[in-house]
């Protein structure tokens, strides 16, 4: 399999977002993202290509092309076979201006599994690195962890409600722009930190909207939703929030395991902790419930978490 070719081009200003665009449909700006152009045709090479979503810093955000990774290797798989796990790293940061093109190689299809590698791409060079797995839906064994007892969604203040009167674009990426609805049980971390240093934290989340995809696009929206809390417990641990000055924080790799199906069209409560940050890293773990209390998912993240001394 060939691999895309090293550019330079300059900044395409066609592939700059519009900000307050995003703002009155963001669900619907992230599911034409989400969408990716097959380039493969020429060469009969399972290659694709597409945008990204506004960041105020410029850089394409992790859980997006995470996603779309999930998605190209999905394109190449049976529509029986669901991907049940993940595990990629985050080689380079990339550029919200300029196309990610994905390289999907056919690692093995087995009768019940198939294995994928997906590389992500800008300017020829990898930015992700990601295998995924997919399977048939089989009878096994079950059981599962119990959710938590936790207030409602109902009763839990949302992103919109701390930071839609603050004139920022920091808060309108976090509150207008957002596709997703997030709401800390116990306080978020956009203004401070919290008044309790504690390695768990629990974060109801809901997409602004019904998604009209199949399984493999919820799937792959809740990879894109969970990036942005899965490093909070470390924050939180350490008595930080995102307003801590001189914070510098990146995903470092991402794993994660489906374990039934799920819709991001409902409520979802993640039910996070941190075992550990050293080192200038920290490790995220994540349980995801349905509301009815079902366990759909778990995550793992390591990142980089850097705090300057005082």
């Amino acid at each position: 399999m060939s691999e895309p070719q090293e550019t330079t081009s300059a900044v395409d200003l066609t592939r700059i977002p519009d900000p307050g665009a995003i703002a009155r449909d963001p669900l619907g700006h992230l599911l034409k993202v989400l969408q990716l152009e097959y380039h493969g045709a020429e060469t009969g090479e399972d290659v694709y290509a597409g945008d990204s979503m506004h960041q105020p810093n410029g850089r394409v955000y992790g859980g997006q092309v995470l996603a779309q990774a999930l998605l190209a290797a999905g394109a190449t798989v049976d529509r029986g076979r669901l991907p049940h796990s993940l595990h990629g790293y985050f080689l380079r940061a990339g550029d919200i201006h300029q196309p990610v093109d994905f390289a999907v190689e056919r690692l093995r299809d087995g009768r019940s599994f198939s294995a994928r590698q997906t590389h992500a791409y800008q300017g020829g060079k990898v930015i992700l690195s990601m295998i995924s797995s997919f399977q048939e839906e089989q009878e096994g064994l079950e059981h599962s962890s119990t959710m938590p007892d936790v207030p409602a969604p109902e009763d839990v203040l949302s992103a919109q409600d701390l930071l839609g009167e603050i004139d920022h674009p920091v808060a309108d990426f976090w509150s207008r722009q957002s596709a997703f609805d997030v709401r800390h049980v116990q306080g978020s971390l956009y203004l401070g930190a919290a008044a309790e240093a504690t390695d768990h934290q629990a974060v109801w989340m809901r997409s602004r909207g019904p998604v009209p995809g199949d399984q493999l696009l919820h799937r792959a929206l809740l990879v894109y939703a969970c990036d942005q809390i899965m490093l909070e417990p470390v924050l939180r641990a350490g008595g930080h929030s995102w307003m801590t000055p001189g914070l510098s924080v990146a995903s470092l790799d991402h794993a994660m395991w489906w374990h039934r199906d799920v819709r991001v069209d409902e409520w979802l409560l993640y039910v996070q902790s941190s075992s550990s940050a050293q080192g200038g890293r920290g490790l995220g773990s994540a349980r995801v419930f349905a509301q009815d209390g079902t366990l759909v998912a778990s995550i793992a993240q390591e990142g980089m978490v850097r705090i300057p001394k005082a």
